[in-house]
């Protein structure tokens, strides 16, 4: 077994699901068990200036330098998350692999009738003869984000190691609490001290992403008026159906399951209350900075005539805003950080898809807060589900791409 695998089918037994609405981060203590083995791992290999940030949970290390005196090479961060989605439990991952995959569905668990369906995920068919790491249909994987934390130690290992092979110095750092949207609130990127970096944080192999959402989030809160139901006539204002009104005015093909690549949508994420009120909360997200400020405007237009038509404010909303397009950070500037990527992965036999991200990554943030850091893939695929699966040798090409990453900027002179 390849190191890459024996480090991640070790990491994803350790349960990390972060938690919605908490006010302290980590948002959940058990994120610290994958810190601590990280920050042992990482002293025992060797790595130098190992920091664990005890309050918030963040791990740091640095693999240095070993190019000659006067040698010039910038200093390059790798960055992925430790905590797990709160979507599907996290809690004894039983993960097994599928060897040479024959094609066909791949049952997860034979009790529970639980199957990865090759008519529901057709890419399977792009792994026959690959190996797969799969679940046993009771929890996610946990390859979001442990695939990238155990290709960046494999790496970081790799160099460490090999003294031999010239490379400038290497910032590493592991995050927590990204599933929730908080992954970089406390990161030092000051200390950290990066020129640029990479999130090691997408999907399947090949992936390359430097764009991805504008994103917002909407608390709206709908006051009504409960009546008893035999004496409602002319009285009872439903915020139920009250929200179910405001709905109607979003463009009805503006929502995820209609959209696509750039295309934007308006998302009820949540919804709680009853009769006298009603909590809903929305996400709204474009790529477009100028089609994101019309969405978030019409949102708000949708309150105000609302409230005009009922003559009362009954609808109240909250926007906020999320994070912005890393691409306006990353081009034209730091263009070198997608180029010098795309002949990683090249030199790795690995044909490069760049594609925009339907979401967003830590790097989106880091990226305004003075680090470009486009996100890289990491071999896995069916994020925040029981399906979610891995590829054995998308994984070991992954790490491969990282190392000559580091390579083409020790042997570049300019970037």
């Amino acid at each position: 077994m390849s190191e890459v695998i024996d480090r991640f089918l070790r990491y994803v037994k350790i349960d990390t699901q972060s938690q919605d609405g908490m006010e302290q981060v980590p948002s959940t203590a058990k994120q610290r068990d994958l810190a601590g083995l990280l920050v042992r791992e990482l002293e025992e290999m060797g790595a130098q200036e190992v920091r664990f940030d005890e309050e918030h949970c963040y791990v740091y290390a640095t693999v240095p330098s070993n190019l000659p005196e006067g040698a010039k090479a910038p200093v390059i961060g790798f960055i992925s998350h430790m905590d797990t989605s709160p979507a599907v439990s996290g809690a004894g991952v039983n993960p097994r692999i599928v060897e040479h995959y024959a094609g066909g569905d791949i049952v997860l668990n034979e009790e529970k009738q639980i199957v990865l369906s090759e008519k529901e995920n057709p890419e399977l068919a792009h792994f026959v003869g690959k190996s797969l790491i799969v679940t046993d249909g009771n929890t996610l994987l946990g390859a979001d984000d442990k695939a990238g934390v155990a290709e960046i130690m494999t790496m970081a290992r790799y160099f460490l190691s090999h003294p031999e092979v010239p490379h400038g110095k290497l910032r590493i750092g592991f995050t927590p609490d990204e599933e929730v949207g908080r992954g970089v609130d406390f990161f030092d990127v000051e200390g950290f001290g990066a020129d640029f970096a990479y999130t090691v944080d997408g999907g399947d192999l090949g992936e390359l992403e430097y764009e991805n959402f504008n994103a917002a989030g909407a608390k709206l809160v709908i006051d009504g008026h409960s009546v008893h139901p035999g004496s409602a006539k002319n009285k009872m204002l439903n915020a139920i159906l009250l929200a179910q009104e405001f709905q109607s005015l979003l463009p009805v093909h503006e929502n995820p399951a209609a959209t696509e690549g750039y295309e934007g949508f308006y998302h009820p994420d949540s919804i709680c209350g009853n009769v006298d009120q009603v909590t809903v909360d929305y996400i709204i997200r474009d790529h477009d900075r100028e089609k994101f400020e019309q969405k978030k405007a019409y949102f708000m237009q949708c309150v105000d005539f609302l409230n005009a038509k009922y003559q009362k404010k009954l609808f109240h909303a909250e926007l906020h805003d999320s994070y912005y397009n890393m691409k306006e950070k990353i081009l034209p500037r730091n263009a070198h950080l997608i180029d010098n990527a795309v002949r990683a992965m090249e030199e790795a036999g690995v044909k490069p898809v760049i594609s925009p991200i339907r979401g967003g990554t830590d790097g989106a943030r880091l990226s305004f807060l003075g680090l470009p850091c486009p996100n890289l893939c990491t071999g896995g695929l069916n994020y925040h589900g029981r399906y979610e699966y891995a590829c054995v040798e998308s994984m070991e090409a992954c790490v491969e791409i990282l190392k000559n990453i580091v390579s083409i900027y020790a042997r570049t002179e300019k970037n």
